[in-house]
């Protein structure tokens, strides 16, 4: 019997491995037939445009499927990585997170929407420390419950809402927490200081609100803290001051109070500190000065006293500096030279005094220094420009002195000059007027004086130039080497001479100043040259002659201002047609003669037209009437006789005249629908449209139809009805006159109306394009940027030259048409809240928070609008995207948290991607953005103007090189 047991023993041992065996690949076999059951599944749950999941079939083993990793190579998977993949659906609760074995799961970048399932975390595999949900559109609230073993968390950049689930704190073995750019409401739970393995801990871009946990001293481990752009408040915790990991700390864009906590100085291995836009008050610690490590330090926008302490040259690693915005007094600290780093250094906007240490920039890397807005005295030092690559030079409103030093005049890397309002005196050196890349340079109310006729001006890039308020003399000179002049200031100097004609060649000239000179001679007619012209001031002169009449063919010319000359003759007729002028100023000259009762001499002020020998003109002008001469005697005509041809010349140029006056002026009209009232604002239209032309364009379709045909016209218009004309009051009319006068090459042009008892209808110009909506997404950065502009100019226009200034009210997309040249051309809201669309407007997405509650509409308003445009313009999102949410600012908080924490890859319109084409810069489309989150500010006051939105973006789209983490400063 023994004998037998011993021989059946490997026998049994066979059995149970075969046994165990079969045991094994059963329950193989059943896993993998629940794997690929939940992969077909979510397959078929989901939208896959791109085709990414095709080969999720039978065709190859699903270890072998797109985005699916098996350990080892083994039949379990291990990982799935769906990013980026343009994949769109719902996620159902027996979805991928039930994958019995998987680790890491990436369905982020994405456009899943929809609540996240509620048992994510309560029944997702107990193996996963991977997970990632960021970038797409879920909405709903943070599940419950918890995974123990997950190691990254990141569900940023949705529209999550509700509170932080206090069970955050059980993900015991976290070492990445984003839960940036949502929703989310409520505190930052304590129980989340229970996770001491975290590392990386993003909260930004939420509407968080209350202290930021005291508790956070346990979690030694946190590298990266960023919680800004919430609405925390109370003091920043000292225990913060324990986190000695610490690399990175943000805090920005809440309101925090009290001063800052000396025990921040303890993080020896931090490299960002950024404290801006808080409430924060007190010194700097100078603790701070003890971080040896420091890259970037932002304590910027707060209300932070007492001087800046020469500790701060123990920052050798230091790169940006930002402390503008606070109360800093006592002198500019001599450290700052030492810093070998240093590229940025930002200090406008405070009480500094003294002298600006002379050794600046001489051991430093200066590329943007801007110490404006103080009460700085002294000179200039000469090393500013010592590294090469400064091209940002802001040091307006001090009290600095003598002269431009030479070093700065072979500055060749400067591209933004300004050096206004100081007490600078001295010559412009022959090399300052070379400078090849400057665009901008204002040098205004200082006392530079000399002779710049004589010296030779080349700068190329030149797009602004003001030198006004100071003592210059002599001829001005005939070129200023650049064609791409936008604003010539020149006023408030002794320059001498006539005006040459040369600048008649300035094309794109848009203001242009030369008013408190000396200037002699007559009116170059060659400025009516300059078609871009919207103002133009050549008061307080000795100009004489006549008023050129080609000033009437200038299609924009806004504001004309001649007062205090020696002209003569009369005032030119046609300067009472023009359609843009809107201001105009002929005071204190030796004019005679009738004044114009129509355009903009229809209300002007007594004080324009004093000091001449003009009569007529409306009420509003105090001029005495026109004397008609009577009772002539009979020689009077005899002599009258000798000169008959040249009294019927004029009486054929009257009759011209008078008809074209007559074209523009109220016309009655009678035809089979009854009589109606014409009028036109072009006097080239009425001679192309009838009152019948008008009524049929109505009952088109598309409302588009075509004027009579003439050898000279072909005129193309669009016709809009108004609904209930009896409620429409009659100020409306004469508002709608006023908007008809407007004239500018970004705007659709109204060119007449048409009315009667039972209709009424508007006229515009018909634009062939399409709306800015609708082609957005087709467009490219050049594209982009040209629209930009033009809109820019347009609301430029609107608010500082029109008076009082036009308001657009909805600045939206769907107002914008954009015509075959890439122009984009704005269509204005019409006065009163009279239609459907006005009526609507108030509740669009692109109105600004305080109009929705005031109704009230302002300027700044506009460039809220105008800010959301960018926005759109640069990400391709609008305000009404699911991802967004039904709150009104959720596009620009997330623009905020973008703009702060994401790679710009994250966030840019893929068409516009750098990379992607090669019309694409890096800087200008982060330039861009920074402006827009300006014109969105909360408070309306902090949003710039319309002449500093344009000016900006001029310079955002000329940036050739810049640190992205900039932001906006005072050199706009």
């Amino acid at each position: 019997m023994a004998k037998t047991g011993a021989q059946a023993s490997p026998v049994v041992v066979f059995s149970m491995f075969m046994l165990f065996i079969v045991l094994f690949f059963s329950f193989v076999v059943s896993d993998n037939g629940k794997e690929v059951e939940i992969l077909l599944s979510f397959k078929s749950s989901i939208y896959d445009p791109s085709g990414f999941l095709s080969n999720w079939d039978s065709s190859a083993t699903f270890c072998q499927w797109h985005g699916v990793t098996c350990y080892n190579n083994l039949s379990h998977v291990d990982k799935l990585d769906l990013s980026a993949k343009n994949l769109t659906g719902k996620l159902v609760s027996s979805s991928i997170f039930h994958l019995p074995f998987i680790q890491t799961l990436n369905i982020s970048n994405n456009q899943f929407y929809g609540e996240i399932p509620e048992d994510m975390f309560s029944s997702s595999s107990s193996s996963l420390r991977f997970l990632n949900l960021s970038n797409n559109n879920f909405t709903g609230q943070i599940p419950s419950g918890s995974i123990p073993g997950l190691e990254v968390l990141d569900l940023s950049n949705n529209m999550l809402s509700g509170k932080i689930p206090p069970e955050i704190g059980s993900f015991y073995s976290l070492k990445f927490l984003d839960l940036g750019g949502n929703v989310l409401v409520g505190e930052i739970p304590v129980s989340i200081t229970n996770i001491t393995s975290l590392q990386f801990l993003t909260l930004a871009s939420n509407q968080l609100v209350g202290p930021i946990p005291h508790g956070l001293s346990k979690m030694k481990s946190l590298e990266w803290i960023y919680v800004g752009y919430n609405n925390l408040s109370g003091q920043i915790p000292e225990e913060i001051g324990m986190l000695t990991s610490l690399n990175h700390l943000d805090l920005v864009y809440n309101n925090l109070t009290s001063e800052i906590p000396s025990s921040l100085g303890n993080l020896s291995d931090l490299q960002y500190l950024f404290l801006y836009q808080n409430k924060l008050t007190g010194s700097i610690p100078d603790s701070i000065f003890g971080l040896k490590k420091l890259v970037s330090l932002d304590l910027s926008d707060n209300s932070l006293s007492g001087e800046i302490s020469e500790l701060v040259i123990h920052l050798q690693n230091l790169e940006i500096l930002h402390l503008f915005g606070n109360i800093f007094t006592g002198k500019i600290p001599k450290a700052l030279t030492s810093l070998p780093r240093l590229q940025v250094l930002q200090l406008w906007s405070n009480r500094l005094s003294g002298e600006i240490p002379e050794s600046l920039g001489k051991n430093n890397n200066l590329t943007i220094l801007d110490l404006s807005t103080n009460n700085l005295t002294g000179r200039i030092p000469d090393g500013l420009c010592s590294s090469g690559r400064l091209f940002k030079l802001i040091l307006f409103s001090n009290s600095l002195e003598s002269a431009i030093p030479k070093n700065l005049s072979t500055c060749t890397s400067l591209q933004r000059v300004r050096l206004q309002n100081n007490r600078l005196s001295g010559e412009l050196s022959s090399e300052f007027t070379k400078l090849p890349l400057v665009y901008f340079l204002d040098v205004s109310n200082n006392d530079l004086s000399g002779n710049i006729g004589d010296q030779e001006w080349d700068i190329p890039a030149l797009e602004m130039l003001s030198l006004a308020g100071n003592r210059f003399s002599g001829r001005l000179p005939n070129s200023f080497g650049s064609q791409k002049i936008e604003d010539l200031d020149l006023s408030g100097n002794g320059f001498s001479g006539t005006i040459p004609r040369s600048f008649g060649s300035l094309t794109e000239l848009m203001q242009f100043s030369l008013s408190g000179n000396k200037l002699i001679g007559e009116i170059p007619k060659e400025l009516s040259s300059c078609k871009k012209l919207v103002s133009l001031d050549l008061s307080h002169n000795q100009l004489s002659g006549q008023i050129p009449s080609g000033f009437a063919e200038m299609p924009v010319l806004s504001q004309l201002d001649l007062s205090d000359n020696q002209l003569s003759g009369e005032v030119p007729p046609q300067l009472g047609k023009m359609e843009s002028l809107i201001q105009v100023n002929v005071s204190h000259n030796h004019l005679h003669g009738s004044l114009p009762s129509t355009g903009a001499f229809l209300a002007i002020n007594s004080s324009a037209v004093s000091g001449n020998d003009l009569c007529g003109g409306a009420e509003t002008s105090a001029l005495p009437p026109c004397k008609k001469v009577k009772n002539l005697n009979w020689w009077f005509y005899v002599a009258c006789s000798l000169v008959a041809l040249v009294f019927l010349a004029f009486a054929a140029f009257g009759f011209i005249f008078i008809r074209k006056r007559n074209n523009l002026e109220l016309k009655r009209v009678e035809n089979e629908d009854g009589i109606w009232e014409l009028q036109f604002f072009d006097s080239n239209v009425s001679k192309s449209v009838t009152v019948d032309d008008i009524t049929l364009s109505a009952k088109q379709v598309n409302g588009i139809c075509r004027g009579n045909k003439s050898s000279a016209n072909d005129f193309q218009f669009v016709v809009k009805e108004m609904n209930d004309v009896n409620s429409i009051p009659s100020s409306f009319w004469s508002e709608i006159k006023q908007l008809g006068k407007l004239q500018h090459p970004n705007l659709v042009n109204l060119i007449g109306t048409c009315r009667s008892d039972k209709n009424a209808y508007l006229v515009y110009e018909y634009i062939k394009g399409k709306l800015l909506s609708e082609i957005l997404h087709e467009l490219t950065w050049e594209r982009r940027r040209q629209i930009a502009m033009g809109i820019a100019k347009a609301l430029k226009f609107l608010h500082s030259y029109c008076s009082p200034s036009i308001i657009v009210g909805d600045m939206s997309p769907e107002r914008v048409i954009v015509d075959g040249k890439d122009e984009p051309r704005l269509r204005l809201r019409l006065p009163g809240l009279l239609s459907t669309e006005n009526k609507a407007f108030i509740s669009s997405e692109y109105v600004a928070p305080e109009t929705r509650e005031s109704k009230d509409m302002s300027e700044k308003s506009d460039i809220y609008g105008f800010g959301l445009i960018l926005i759109e313009l640069l990400t391709g999102k609008s305000p009404a995207d699911a991802e967004f949410g039904d709150q009104h600012q959720s596009m620009v908080e997330w623009a905020r948290y973008c703009y702060s924490d994401c790679h710009l890859d994250m966030w840019v319109d893929p068409m516009i991607r750098p990379g992607h084409a090669s019309d694409v810069n890096h800087n200008q489309i982060v330039e861009t953005l920074n402006l827009a989150l300006h014109c969105t500010a909360g408070d309306p006051t902090a949003r710039p103007s319309a002449t500093d939105v344009s000016k900006t973006l001029q310079s955002a789209f000329r940036i050739t090189s810049c640190v992205s983490t900039l932001k906006l400063s005072s050199s706009v």
